[in-house]
């Protein structure tokens, strides 16, 4: 596993999403580093440039090798764990096994919280099309369908940071996130837990209320927050709204 590390001070850990690396949290880990938090991101096996883990080709396959690192890296020092997405599915996982101490758990447009099926997102494969502007039109669409709610958020930098993350993806195997099984994970998580989601999360549309049902399942649920005029990718598309509400669920005064 490789591991991104920044700042000093109590340690918060973000889990990426699906088909995503670190960079899924490049609009936030400045603000929490300059916060006085260490910062800990790593690239989720079979994402990025970590290697694929030897079996397992889904959520359940991950925390062990999460646990490792984080032994490596801060002994059984109390995390505050960030989950995006698929890593939202993972960090659910991690904090159930209760192997590494978790001060509180954050998810992040989480999926797995229903077992009734997601509405179908028209997207468009892109491994035929060469790099450049062919390709980055079918980013750009999907992009659009499922990550981000406004055209407008599809700058540069998303597409960049889209185009690399879909190449170095080798877990596409992933079932679990299209079950409920976070949903049934949830009551046995013993630490606070608290969501941010975008309010035009593609994944929720239309039914942002199976959001808050399913956590508070949680035995101590702390907060959920709603961040207006932004995706399912909500901490890259109105990250400064997220990093407020961050700062807050972490209770912190400002990020």
């Amino acid at each position: 596993m490789v591991w991104h590390l920044w700042g000093n001070g109590l340690p918060v850990v973000l889990l990426h999403g699906g088909a995503g690396s670190w960079t899924h949290w490049a609009r936030n880990i400045e603000a929490l580093a300059n916060a006085g938090r260490q910062v800990l991101v790593p690239d989720l096996p079979g994402f990025g440039d970590s290697a694929s883990p030897p079996e397992g080709q889904d959520a359940d396959a991950l925390p062990p090798w999460l646990e490792t690192g984080l032994c490596q890296l801060v002994g059984r020092e109390s995390i505050d764990l960030v989950g995006f997405s698929f890593g939202g599915l993972v960090a659910g996982l991690l904090a159930a096994r209760r192997q590494q101490p978790v001060r509180r758990l954050i998810l992040v447009g989480a999926p797995a919280l229903t077992d009734q099926p997601i509405a179908r997102i028209a997207l468009r494969a892109w491994q035929a099309e060469p790099p450049g502007p062919a390709r980055d039109a079918v980013h750009r669409h999907n992009l659009e369908r499922l990550m981000l709610a406004h055209a407008s958020s599809v700058d540069a930098l998303a597409l960049r940071i889209h185009d690399d993350n879909l190449q170095r993806d080798r877990m596409r195997q992933r079932r679990l996130q299209a079950t409920d099984l976070l949903l049934r994970t949830l009551p046995t998580i013993a630490c606070p837990v608290a969501g941010i989601w975008g309010a035009e999360d593609a994944l929720y549309r239309g039914r942002l209320d199976v959001v808050e049902h399913a956590l508070r399942q949680a035995p101590v649920f702390e907060s959920l927050v709603f961040i207006p005029h932004a995706g399912h990718w909500v901490q890259f598309e109105n990250a400064s709204a997220f990093n407020a509400a961050l700062a807050i669920a972490l209770g912190s005064e400002a990020l």
